[in-house]
Protein backbone atom coordinates (compact mmCIF):
# COMPACT_ATOMS: atom_id res chain seq x y z
CA UNK A 1 0.00 0.00 0.00
CA UNK A 2 1.43 3.72 -1.12
CA UNK A 3 2.16 6.13 1.45
CA UNK A 4 -0.65 8.10 -0.27
CA UNK A 5 -3.12 4.63 0.00
CA UNK A 6 -2.32 4.92 4.29
CA UNK A 7 -2.77 8.57 4.66
CA UNK A 8 -6.18 7.98 3.00
CA UNK A 9 -7.08 4.91 5.26
CA UNK A 10 -6.34 6.63 8.12
CA UNK A 11 -8.67 9.91 7.38
CA UNK A 12 -11.58 7.55 5.73
CA UNK A 13 -11.49 5.46 9.34
CA UNK A 14 -11.67 8.38 11.24
CA UNK A 15 -14.53 9.93 9.22
CA UNK A 16 -16.42 6.43 10.05
CA UNK A 17 -15.51 6.56 13.51
CA UNK A 18 -17.01 10.13 13.99
CA UNK A 19 -20.19 8.98 11.69
CA UNK A 20 -20.80 6.47 14.52
CA UNK A 21 -21.30 9.00 17.72
CA UNK A 22 -17.98 8.36 19.29
CA UNK A 23 -16.10 11.28 21.07
CA UNK A 24 -13.86 13.17 18.84
CA UNK A 25 -10.66 13.20 20.85
CA UNK A 26 -10.81 9.49 21.03
CA UNK A 27 -11.69 8.41 17.50
CA UNK A 28 -8.36 10.82 16.94
CA UNK A 29 -6.31 8.97 19.45
CA UNK A 30 -7.28 5.89 18.31
CA UNK A 31 -6.62 6.34 14.34
CA UNK A 32 -3.14 7.86 15.51
CA UNK A 33 -2.03 5.11 18.22
CA UNK A 34 -3.69 1.85 16.21
CA UNK A 35 -1.50 3.46 12.37
CA UNK A 36 1.27 3.91 14.79
CA UNK A 37 1.42 0.34 15.81
CA UNK A 38 0.65 -1.53 12.38
CA UNK A 39 2.93 0.26 10.47
CA UNK A 40 6.14 0.49 12.78
CA UNK A 41 5.74 -2.35 15.22
CA UNK A 42 5.23 -2.24 18.92
CA UNK A 43 7.75 0.05 19.69
CA UNK A 44 6.16 2.47 17.81
CA UNK A 45 2.86 2.77 20.50
CA UNK A 46 4.61 5.55 22.61
CA UNK A 47 4.99 7.26 19.07
CA UNK A 48 1.31 9.17 19.94
CA UNK A 49 1.94 8.90 24.14
CA UNK A 50 5.20 10.88 23.64
CA UNK A 51 3.05 14.13 22.63
CA UNK A 52 1.92 14.10 26.52
CA UNK A 53 5.43 15.60 27.36
CA UNK A 54 4.98 17.63 24.01
CA UNK A 55 1.79 19.32 25.40
CA UNK A 56 2.63 19.67 29.24
CA UNK A 57 5.95 21.34 28.10
CA UNK A 58 3.84 24.56 26.53
CA UNK A 59 3.74 26.88 28.79
CA UNK A 60 0.92 28.87 27.11
CA UNK A 61 -1.49 26.11 28.38
CA UNK A 62 -1.65 27.40 31.21
CA UNK A 63 -3.95 30.50 29.86
CA UNK A 64 -6.70 27.77 28.75
CA UNK A 65 -7.98 27.25 32.30
CA UNK A 66 -7.25 31.04 33.44
CA UNK A 67 -9.80 32.78 31.01
CA UNK A 68 -12.19 30.23 31.18
CA UNK A 69 -12.46 30.75 34.56
CA UNK A 70 -12.68 34.24 34.64
CA UNK A 71 -15.49 34.28 31.70
CA UNK A 72 -17.15 32.01 33.99
CA UNK A 73 -16.96 33.95 37.13
CA UNK A 74 -18.56 37.03 35.77
CA UNK A 75 -20.98 35.77 34.05
CA UNK A 76 -22.05 33.55 37.08
CA UNK A 77 -21.61 36.06 39.62
CA UNK A 78 -24.00 38.48 37.36
CA UNK A 79 -21.35 40.90 36.08
CA UNK A 80 -22.34 40.93 33.15
CA UNK A 81 -26.20 41.41 33.42
CA UNK A 82 -25.12 44.72 35.37
CA UNK A 83 -23.58 45.52 32.56
CA UNK A 84 -25.99 45.17 29.90
CA UNK A 85 -28.39 47.16 32.35
CA UNK A 86 -25.87 49.91 32.03
CA UNK A 87 -25.87 49.29 28.38
CA UNK A 88 -29.51 49.65 28.11
CA UNK A 89 -29.52 53.10 29.51
CA UNK A 90 -26.90 54.12 27.66
CA UNK A 91 -28.44 53.24 23.88
CA UNK A 92 -31.88 52.94 25.32
CA UNK A 93 -32.92 56.01 23.26
CA UNK A 94 -31.21 54.95 19.65
CA UNK A 95 -33.22 53.80 17.36
CA UNK A 96 -32.26 49.77 17.37
CA UNK A 97 -29.99 51.11 20.28
CA UNK A 98 -31.13 48.08 22.33
CA UNK A 99 -29.95 45.52 19.57
CA UNK A 100 -26.41 48.04 19.09
CA UNK A 101 -26.12 47.61 22.81
CA UNK A 102 -26.13 43.91 22.68
CA UNK A 103 -23.44 43.77 20.04
CA UNK A 104 -21.55 45.87 22.42
CA UNK A 105 -21.68 43.47 25.16
CA UNK A 106 -21.13 40.52 23.36
CA UNK A 107 -17.56 42.06 22.22
CA UNK A 108 -16.99 42.97 26.20
CA UNK A 109 -17.97 39.03 27.36
CA UNK A 110 -15.84 38.19 24.41
CA UNK A 111 -12.94 39.86 26.18
CA UNK A 112 -13.80 38.71 29.23
CA UNK A 113 -14.02 34.98 28.06
CA UNK A 114 -12.80 34.01 24.62
CA UNK A 115 -15.67 31.18 24.19
CA UNK A 116 -19.02 31.99 21.38
CA UNK A 117 -20.78 29.59 23.52
CA UNK A 118 -20.42 31.63 26.83
CA UNK A 119 -21.76 35.29 24.46
CA UNK A 120 -24.42 33.48 23.23
CA UNK A 121 -25.91 32.24 26.83
CA UNK A 122 -25.55 35.26 28.36
CA UNK A 123 -26.79 36.95 24.85
CA UNK A 124 -30.30 34.82 24.58
CA UNK A 125 -30.62 34.91 28.06
CA UNK A 126 -30.34 38.30 29.29
CA UNK A 127 -30.46 40.34 26.03
CA UNK A 128 -33.15 38.33 24.17
CA UNK A 129 -36.18 38.34 26.71
CA UNK A 130 -35.27 42.39 27.33
CA UNK A 131 -35.65 43.11 23.79
CA UNK A 132 -38.53 40.80 23.40
CA UNK A 133 -40.39 42.76 25.88
CA UNK A 134 -39.28 46.17 24.17
CA UNK A 135 -41.12 45.05 21.10
CA UNK A 136 -37.68 44.25 18.56
CA UNK A 137 -38.33 41.90 15.90
CA UNK A 138 -37.85 38.42 16.85
CA UNK A 139 -36.15 37.79 13.82
CA UNK A 140 -33.61 40.35 13.96
CA UNK A 141 -32.64 40.25 17.66
CA UNK A 142 -32.30 35.93 17.23
CA UNK A 143 -29.63 36.96 14.17
CA UNK A 144 -27.69 39.70 17.22
CA UNK A 145 -27.55 37.22 19.42
CA UNK A 146 -25.77 34.98 17.06
CA UNK A 147 -23.86 37.20 15.52
CA UNK A 148 -22.55 38.97 18.08
CA UNK A 149 -21.71 35.74 19.70
CA UNK A 150 -19.29 35.23 16.52
CA UNK A 151 -17.07 37.41 17.76
CA UNK A 152 -15.95 35.68 20.95
CA UNK A 153 -13.63 33.25 18.84
CA UNK A 154 -11.92 36.19 17.14
CA UNK A 155 -11.50 38.85 19.64
CA UNK A 156 -8.46 38.62 22.52
CA UNK A 157 -8.26 36.38 24.44
CA UNK A 158 -9.96 33.91 22.27
CA UNK A 159 -9.54 30.34 23.58
CA UNK A 160 -9.55 28.53 19.88
CA UNK A 161 -7.19 30.81 18.63
CA UNK A 162 -4.60 29.81 22.00
CA UNK A 163 -5.46 25.94 20.85
CA UNK A 164 -4.81 27.22 17.24
CA UNK A 165 -1.65 28.56 17.99
CA UNK A 166 -0.40 25.71 20.19
CA UNK A 167 -1.38 23.11 17.10
CA UNK A 168 0.07 25.15 14.28
CA UNK A 169 3.44 26.22 16.73
CA UNK A 170 2.47 30.07 16.44
CA UNK A 171 3.06 32.44 19.10
CA UNK A 172 -0.92 32.87 21.02
CA UNK A 173 -0.18 36.88 21.48
CA UNK A 174 0.53 37.44 17.30
CA UNK A 175 -2.84 35.43 16.65
CA UNK A 176 -4.41 37.78 19.21
CA UNK A 177 -3.67 40.93 17.75
CA UNK A 178 -4.27 39.51 14.11
CA UNK A 179 -7.89 38.60 15.27
CA UNK A 180 -8.29 42.10 17.36
CA UNK A 181 -8.75 44.60 14.08
CA UNK A 182 -10.68 41.75 11.75
CA UNK A 183 -12.84 41.18 15.05
CA UNK A 184 -13.72 45.07 15.84
CA UNK A 185 -14.54 45.41 12.19
CA UNK A 186 -17.23 42.51 11.91
CA UNK A 187 -18.48 44.15 15.09
CA UNK A 188 -18.59 47.64 13.33
CA UNK A 189 -20.38 45.72 10.41
CA UNK A 190 -22.97 44.50 12.73
CA UNK A 191 -24.03 47.59 13.91
CA UNK A 192 -24.06 49.51 10.81
CA UNK A 193 -26.43 46.73 9.26
CA UNK A 194 -28.38 47.04 12.73
CA UNK A 195 -28.76 51.41 12.23
CA UNK A 196 -29.58 50.82 9.12
CA UNK A 197 -32.61 48.54 9.10
CA UNK A 198 -33.92 50.17 12.32
CA UNK A 199 -33.74 53.85 10.35
CA UNK A 200 -35.15 52.06 7.24
CA UNK A 201 -38.22 50.12 9.14
CA UNK A 202 -38.33 51.98 12.84
CA UNK A 203 -41.04 48.56 13.71
CA UNK A 204 -38.60 46.42 13.72
CA UNK A 205 -36.11 48.30 16.47
CA UNK A 206 -38.90 50.68 18.48
CA UNK A 207 -36.93 53.53 20.87
CA UNK A 208 -36.96 52.88 24.61
CA UNK A 209 -39.63 55.01 26.20
CA UNK A 210 -38.58 57.52 28.39
CA UNK A 211 -40.06 56.59 31.10
CA UNK A 212 -38.28 53.49 31.33
CA UNK A 213 -34.56 55.46 31.37
CA UNK A 214 -35.55 58.15 33.54
CA UNK A 215 -33.74 57.14 36.84
CA UNK A 216 -31.77 59.47 39.70
CA UNK A 217 -28.71 60.53 38.87
CA UNK A 218 -27.47 58.63 42.11
CA UNK A 219 -28.37 55.60 39.98
CA UNK A 220 -27.10 56.15 37.31
CA UNK A 221 -23.74 56.48 38.99
CA UNK A 222 -24.25 53.24 40.58
CA UNK A 223 -24.85 51.80 37.26
CA UNK A 224 -22.01 53.05 35.50
CA UNK A 225 -20.13 51.57 38.26
CA UNK A 226 -21.32 47.92 38.20
CA UNK A 227 -21.02 48.17 34.36
CA UNK A 228 -17.45 49.09 33.89
CA UNK A 229 -15.59 46.52 36.17
CA UNK A 230 -15.40 44.02 32.96
CA UNK A 231 -14.01 47.39 31.20
CA UNK A 232 -11.70 47.63 34.22
CA UNK A 233 -10.55 43.93 34.18
CA UNK A 234 -9.93 43.58 30.62
CA UNK A 235 -7.69 46.63 30.52
CA UNK A 236 -6.33 46.17 32.96
CA UNK A 237 -5.29 42.57 31.52
CA UNK A 238 -4.24 43.37 28.14
CA UNK A 239 -2.71 46.97 28.86
CA UNK A 240 -0.04 44.70 31.32
CA UNK A 241 0.44 42.20 28.69
CA UNK A 242 0.54 44.91 25.71
CA UNK A 243 3.30 46.85 27.73
CA UNK A 244 5.39 44.24 28.49
CA UNK A 245 4.90 43.92 32.28
CA UNK A 246 3.86 40.65 31.90
CA UNK A 247 3.67 37.64 30.18
CA UNK A 248 0.84 35.79 28.21
CA UNK A 249 0.11 33.42 31.13
CA UNK A 250 1.21 36.15 33.86
CA UNK A 251 -1.99 37.98 32.20
CA UNK A 252 -4.03 35.27 32.18
CA UNK A 253 -3.42 35.04 36.02
CA UNK A 254 -4.05 39.00 36.27
CA UNK A 255 -7.49 38.30 34.93
CA UNK A 256 -8.56 35.56 36.64
CA UNK A 257 -7.48 37.37 40.27
CA UNK A 258 -9.42 40.55 39.41
CA UNK A 259 -12.28 38.40 38.20
CA UNK A 260 -12.39 36.86 41.53
CA UNK A 261 -11.89 40.49 43.41
CA UNK A 262 -15.05 41.73 41.69
CA UNK A 263 -17.04 38.81 42.76
CA UNK A 264 -15.69 39.05 46.20
CA UNK A 265 -16.40 43.14 46.06
CA UNK A 266 -20.11 43.27 44.66
CA UNK A 267 -20.79 40.37 47.41
CA UNK A 268 -21.60 37.77 45.21
CA UNK A 269 -18.52 35.61 45.78
CA UNK A 270 -20.16 31.86 47.24
CA UNK A 271 -19.00 28.67 47.54
CA UNK A 272 -21.65 27.81 45.28
CA UNK A 273 -20.08 30.44 42.87
CA UNK A 274 -16.25 28.24 43.31
CA UNK A 275 -18.14 25.09 43.25
CA UNK A 276 -19.80 25.89 39.79
CA UNK A 277 -17.18 27.97 37.90
CA UNK A 278 -14.29 25.28 39.15
CA UNK A 279 -16.07 22.74 37.44
CA UNK A 280 -17.27 23.95 34.39
CA UNK A 281 -13.62 25.18 33.93
CA UNK A 282 -12.24 21.49 35.20
CA UNK A 283 -14.85 20.36 32.37
CA UNK A 284 -13.91 22.61 29.35
CA UNK A 285 -10.08 22.41 30.00
CA UNK A 286 -9.76 19.00 29.72
CA UNK A 287 -11.71 18.46 26.58
CA UNK A 288 -8.98 21.17 25.38
CA UNK A 289 -6.24 18.70 26.15
CA UNK A 290 -7.67 15.63 24.63
CA UNK A 291 -8.60 17.41 21.62
CA UNK A 292 -5.10 19.01 21.30
CA UNK A 293 -3.11 15.35 22.77
CA UNK A 294 -5.53 13.67 19.99
CA UNK A 295 -4.08 16.09 16.97
CA UNK A 296 -0.63 16.42 18.03
CA UNK A 297 -0.61 12.29 18.01
CA UNK A 298 -2.35 11.98 14.73
CA UNK A 299 -0.11 14.54 13.47
CA UNK A 300 3.42 12.82 14.18
CA UNK A 301 2.11 9.58 12.71
CA UNK A 302 0.57 11.46 9.52
CA UNK A 303 3.43 13.72 9.12
CA UNK A 304 5.98 10.62 9.44
CA UNK A 305 4.02 8.99 6.25
CA UNK A 306 5.03 11.98 4.17
CA UNK A 307 1.07 12.49 3.49
CA UNK A 308 1.67 16.36 3.43
CA UNK A 309 3.96 16.24 0.89
CA UNK A 310 2.17 13.87 -1.08
CA UNK A 311 -0.57 15.85 -1.00
CA UNK A 312 0.60 19.49 -1.68
CA UNK A 313 2.36 17.37 -4.90
CA UNK A 314 -1.07 16.73 -6.02
CA UNK A 315 -2.44 19.94 -5.05
CA UNK A 316 0.32 22.04 -6.98
CA UNK A 317 2.13 20.10 -9.42
CA UNK A 318 -0.09 17.44 -10.50
CA UNK A 319 -3.52 19.30 -10.66
CA UNK A 320 -1.82 22.67 -10.79
CA UNK A 321 -3.95 24.36 -8.85
CA UNK A 322 -3.36 28.19 -7.49
CA UNK A 323 -2.14 28.50 -3.73
CA UNK A 324 -5.52 30.90 -3.78
CA UNK A 325 -7.36 28.32 -5.03
CA UNK A 326 -6.35 25.97 -2.30
CA UNK A 327 -7.15 28.13 0.40
CA UNK A 328 -10.51 29.37 -0.78
CA UNK A 329 -10.88 25.16 -0.99
CA UNK A 330 -9.58 24.49 2.58
CA UNK A 331 -12.55 27.45 3.47
CA UNK A 332 -15.36 25.18 1.79
CA UNK A 333 -14.12 22.29 3.20
CA UNK A 334 -14.64 24.00 6.80
CA UNK A 335 -18.20 25.03 5.82
CA UNK A 336 -19.36 21.67 5.12
CA UNK A 337 -17.11 20.08 8.55
CA UNK A 338 -19.19 22.76 10.56
CA UNK A 339 -22.55 21.60 9.66
CA UNK A 340 -21.92 18.54 12.25
CA UNK A 341 -18.13 19.28 13.90
CA UNK A 342 -17.41 22.12 16.17
CA UNK A 343 -14.70 24.32 15.68
CA UNK A 344 -12.01 22.39 17.78
CA UNK A 345 -12.76 19.64 15.95
CA UNK A 346 -12.53 20.56 12.79
CA UNK A 347 -9.24 22.30 13.45
CA UNK A 348 -7.87 18.76 15.42
CA UNK A 349 -9.12 16.52 12.05
CA UNK A 350 -7.61 19.04 9.41
CA UNK A 351 -4.36 20.34 11.17
CA UNK A 352 -1.95 17.71 10.39
CA UNK A 353 -3.10 18.39 6.28
CA UNK A 354 -3.73 22.21 6.35
CA UNK A 355 -1.26 23.88 8.56
CA UNK A 356 2.02 21.96 7.44
CA UNK A 357 0.15 23.00 3.41
CA UNK A 358 -0.49 26.52 4.18
CA UNK A 359 2.75 26.96 5.12
CA UNK A 360 4.69 25.82 1.85
CA UNK A 361 1.97 27.93 -0.39
CA UNK A 362 3.36 31.17 -2.16
CA UNK A 363 0.91 33.64 -1.34
CA UNK A 364 3.15 36.44 -1.53
CA UNK A 365 3.40 37.91 1.92
CA UNK A 366 4.80 36.76 5.27
CA UNK A 367 2.50 35.57 8.62
CA UNK A 368 0.94 32.80 6.57
CA UNK A 369 -0.10 30.73 9.02
CA UNK A 370 -1.12 33.87 11.70
CA UNK A 371 -3.68 35.29 8.66
CA UNK A 372 -4.87 31.70 8.04
CA UNK A 373 -5.56 31.13 11.65
CA UNK A 374 -7.87 34.41 11.47
CA UNK A 375 -9.38 32.81 8.30
CA UNK A 376 -10.15 29.41 9.95
CA UNK A 377 -12.14 31.39 13.21
CA UNK A 378 -14.55 32.79 10.99
CA UNK A 379 -15.34 30.21 8.43
CA UNK A 380 -16.27 27.40 11.30
CA UNK A 381 -18.14 30.66 12.75
CA UNK A 382 -20.06 30.84 9.56
CA UNK A 383 -20.47 27.26 9.72
CA UNK A 384 -22.01 26.73 12.81
CA UNK A 385 -24.48 29.38 12.29
CA UNK A 386 -26.06 27.98 8.45
CA UNK A 387 -28.76 25.74 8.04
CA UNK A 388 -29.53 23.03 8.22
CA UNK A 389 -26.84 21.62 10.84
CA UNK A 390 -25.16 24.57 12.29
CA UNK A 391 -24.85 23.84 16.04
CA UNK A 392 -24.84 27.37 17.32
CA UNK A 393 -28.52 27.27 16.05
CA UNK A 394 -30.05 24.25 18.04
CA UNK A 395 -28.17 25.81 21.15
CA UNK A 396 -29.84 29.16 20.58
CA UNK A 397 -33.27 27.40 20.25
CA UNK A 398 -32.62 25.56 23.51
CA UNK A 399 -31.62 28.63 25.08
CA UNK A 400 -33.96 31.36 23.53
CA UNK A 401 -37.41 32.44 24.64
CA UNK A 402 -40.26 29.56 23.12
CA UNK A 403 -41.26 33.15 20.98
CA UNK A 404 -38.88 32.27 19.13
CA UNK A 405 -39.14 29.83 16.82
CA UNK A 406 -36.57 27.16 15.22
CA UNK A 407 -37.19 28.85 11.20
CA UNK A 408 -36.82 32.18 13.02
CA UNK A 409 -33.45 31.15 13.76
CA UNK A 410 -32.61 30.13 10.40
CA UNK A 411 -34.37 32.96 8.51
CA UNK A 412 -31.93 35.69 10.96
CA UNK A 413 -28.75 34.13 10.29
CA UNK A 414 -28.41 35.09 6.79
CA UNK A 415 -27.46 38.59 7.20
CA UNK A 416 -24.69 38.40 9.61
CA UNK A 417 -23.20 35.16 7.90
CA UNK A 418 -22.83 37.66 4.95
CA UNK A 419 -21.08 39.76 6.50
CA UNK A 420 -18.63 37.35 8.05
CA UNK A 421 -18.04 36.53 4.52
CA UNK A 422 -17.73 39.89 3.32
CA UNK A 423 -14.61 40.13 6.38
CA UNK A 424 -13.37 37.41 4.93
CA UNK A 425 -13.09 38.62 1.58
CA UNK A 426 -11.68 42.06 3.13
CA UNK A 427 -9.07 40.02 4.73
CA UNK A 428 -7.75 37.93 1.34
CA UNK A 429 -7.70 40.88 -0.49
CA UNK A 430 -5.78 42.82 2.16
CA UNK A 431 -4.15 40.38 4.43
CA UNK A 432 -2.72 43.61 6.34
CA UNK A 433 -6.21 43.74 8.27
CA UNK A 434 -4.78 40.96 9.89
CA UNK A 435 -1.32 41.26 9.68
CA UNK A 436 -0.55 44.74 10.52
CA UNK A 437 -0.60 45.05 14.48
CA UNK A 438 0.81 41.52 15.48
CA UNK A 439 3.92 42.73 13.35
CA UNK A 440 4.06 46.11 15.12
CA UNK A 441 3.35 45.05 18.36
CA UNK A 442 6.49 43.57 20.79
CA UNK A 443 5.13 41.84 24.22
CA UNK A 444 6.26 39.14 26.18
CA UNK A 445 5.61 35.49 25.04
Amino acid sequence: MTYEMIALAMFGAMLFLLATGQRVFAVIGFVAAASALLLYGNGAIELPFNQVFKLFNWYAMLTLPMFIYMGYILSEAGIAEDLYRMLHVWFGRVRGGLAIGTIFLMVIISAMNGLSVAGMAIGATIALPEMLRRGYDKVLISGVVQGGSSLGILIPPSVVLVLYGMIARQPVSKLWFAGLVPGLIMAALFVIYIAVRARMNPSLAPVVPDEDLNMPLSEKLALARAGIIPFVIFFLMTGLFVFGFTSLVESSAVGAFSATLAAVVKGRFTWRLVRETSMKTLSISCMFLWLILAALAFGAVFDGLGAVKAIENLFITQWNLSPWTVIIMMQLSFLVMGTFLDDTAMLVIVAPLYIPLVKTLDLGFDGQLIWFGILYTITCQIAYITPPFGYNLFLMRSLAPKEITLIDIYRSIWPFAAIMVLTIVLLMFFPQLALWLPEHMNVKG
